[in-house]
């Protein structure tokens, strides 16, 4: 049986889809991959640490989603950093929100490349975290993928000292079903819901050039503080009912919220990093073991019920699709640049993630 495989070329870029024998692991990594480095301005360099590095330096960024899940954790990796952060936001109230945080906000609409154009120009990072949930999303996205790009372009004209990097948010679920492991290089098959973020990694990847450097991040399902789709098992095991999409015996890759943020921080400063990266803890837990751990640590272990596939789409559509999905995600090119994540397991860390949750549901 071949395995899923695209030749993504000596640079992580632009993957050349199409299939070839089985490969090890360990050969994927033989793949020119950046050098591991970086350090942040305010603390020594350590491994452990990844701070922003002498050759990095103090960089003005460009933010979008910085009040979002994902983008919050972004925000705050990046400001503990020493960065300059520019965070576009929706309103006053947000805005309100990241100046607290240590940012500086913009407050504009990212359907409308006219409202944040000139704000975002002239920095040095662009990290776009930004996801429209409305039925414009993909279409908004892509126009904020342009927008920001033409930015970071025409700032590359003042030499190789001052390189330019723009950061996109796809996800694992672009890959598809993956039984088997799978790297950076796969073939994509992607889940319905999540089919549209493949052309959009090909913008991403192809705006590379000059001295712009262009990242794909996939992260997986992101675990952390009281947003998003583990949050949400968390809060239906307190309240006495989880429901599961399917047997339950599908493998999620997963993330912990602050070793993505972490990735991000690495990446903005290191000089080689281009391509794509996945961010997964690679526990390969199955969505029943998360949650047999959660519901042995609430004060009523709660009652679980398996939904089948079907009748989860009459209500939830492609969603419920991708949930179902078995994934085993490697990620060793993220590995190659010094990250590792510092979370390795959901059902290992319930205490610290109940806690976390529980701090957080005054936040929302």
């Amino acid at each position: 049986m071949g395995e899923r495989r695209a030749d993504i070329g000596a640079d992580g870029g632009a993957p050349r889809l199409q299939w070839e024998n089985r490969v090890e692991l360990a050969s994927i990594a033989a793949v020119r991959l950046p050098r591991a480095g970086g350090s942040y301005a305010r603390q020594p360099f350590s491994a452990e640490g990844g701070r922003i590095s002498a050759e990095g330096g103090r960089k003005r960024i460009f933010l979008t989603g910085a009040t979002g899940y994902i983008g919050s954790a972004v925000l705050d990796a990046l400001v503990r950093a020493g960065h300059e952060v520019t965070a576009l936001v929706r309103d006053a109230e947000k805005a309100n929100r990241v100046a607290e945080r240590g940012a500086h906000p913009a407050v504009a609409d990212l359907s409308n490349p006219a409202s944040y154009e000139d704000v975002a120009q002239g920095h040095q990072a662009y990290v776009h975290t930004a996801l429209d949930s409305s039925p414009r999303g993909p279409d908004i996205d892509r126009l904020a993928i342009g927008t920001l790009t033409s930015c970071a372009r025409r700032a590359t004209g003042r030499g190789k000292s001052d390189p330019r990097v723009f950061i996109y948010t796809s996800g694992v679920w672009v890959l598809g079903a993956a039984g088997e492991p799978v790297a950076e290089d796969a073939v994509l098959e992607p889940a319905a819901y999540s089919a549209w973020r493949a052309p959009h990694e090909q913008l991403v990847l192809q705006a590379a050039g000059g001295n712009l450097r262009t990242v794909v991040i996939r992260p997986g399902i992101v675990y952390g503080g009281a947003r998003g789709i583990v949050s949400d098992l968390f809060k239906d095991a307190v309240n006495g009912l989880v429901r599961v999409i399917g047997p339950g015996e599908n493998r999620w890759a997963l993330v912990y919220d602050r070793d993505l943020a972490d990735l991000y921080a690495r990446l903005v400063v290191h000089p080689e990093a281009s391509g794509i990266y996945h961010a997964t803890d690679e526990g390969d837990e199955r969505v029943n073991e998360i949650v047999e751990a959660i519901g042995s640590h609430v004060n009523v272990r709660p009652d679980v019920r398996h939904i089948p596939l079907e009748e989860a789409r009459i209500k939830q559509g492609p969603y419920a699709a991708a949930v179902a999905m078995d994934q085993v995600v490697r990620g060793p090119r993220a590995r190659a640049i010094g990250w590792t994540p510092s979370l390795r397991s959901v059902s290992g860390n319930v205490p610290r993630l109940l806690e976390q949750w529980r701090a957080g549901q005054s936040q929302l």
